[in-house]
């Protein structure tokens, strides 16, 4: 899993509550067994028309936010289903952090299993965020895990809470089959020791 310390990248706007996860990837494009090729079909309803030329009125689709590795969004992000196919959609999109005033748990554990911060901001900070990238071409913030904020160049800064095993984890890339790793050797000295007592 990719290490996530500090990312400054430009802002897609997503004005929208309780986006599921059948929106992020539909059911019928999980039928792949690999983590990969998620990323063209992600928000497929919302899009691409019915003769799959992309919709020109998805806020997405718009050539500014082509190159956006941050996504700001109502609550309640992440809804619906357990599905982790949606965050390697996202992450495949180009996305490596989203902000929004809350997550689906789920979700929200399975975006940081797979090296992606969901950042929770209060509504009006979000509103701020939202508003600026909304209203400004090239809009970007900073979102530093370190030190838990998000800013950017115009003064803005604001605070987030996370729990202090989640953010050690992605400030080392580490998701649950890396963290065990981590602890190989004292696994092989247990074994040694059990299969001795036989």
């Amino acid at each position: 899993m990719e290490k996530f310390t500090q990312l400054t990248g430009l802002v897609a706007p997503l004005d929208r509550v309780n986006v599921d996860t059948d929106q992020i990837i539909p059911k019928q494009f999980l039928k792949r067994i690999e983590r990969t090729g998620f990323g063209e079909f992600a928000f497929f309803d919302w899009r691409y028309l019915e003769d799959g030329v992309e919709n020109p009125d998805f806020i997405l689709n718009q050539p500014k936010y082509r190159s956006a590795s941050i996504l700001v969004s109502g609550r309640n992000f992440g809804s619906g289903s357990s599905r982790e196919h949606a965050p390697w959609a996202l992450n495949e999109m180009g996305f490596r952090a989203i902000i929004a005033p809350s997550f689906a748990d789920i979700f929200r554990n399975n975006c940081m299993q797979n090296g992606m911060l969901p950042v929770v901001l209060t509504q009006e900070e979000v509103d701020t965020v939202m508003g600026k990238a909304l209203q400004r071409t090239g809009y970007e913030v900073t979102v530093d895990l370190e030190n838990q904020t998000v800013t950017d160049g115009d003064g803005f800064e604001a605070s987030f809470d996370l729990d202090p095993f989640r953010k050690n984890s992605l400030l080392k890339g580490l998701d649950d089959i890396g963290l065990t790793l981590e602890l190989e050797g004292s696994i092989a000295d247990f074994e040694a020791s059990a299969t001795g007592r036989a």
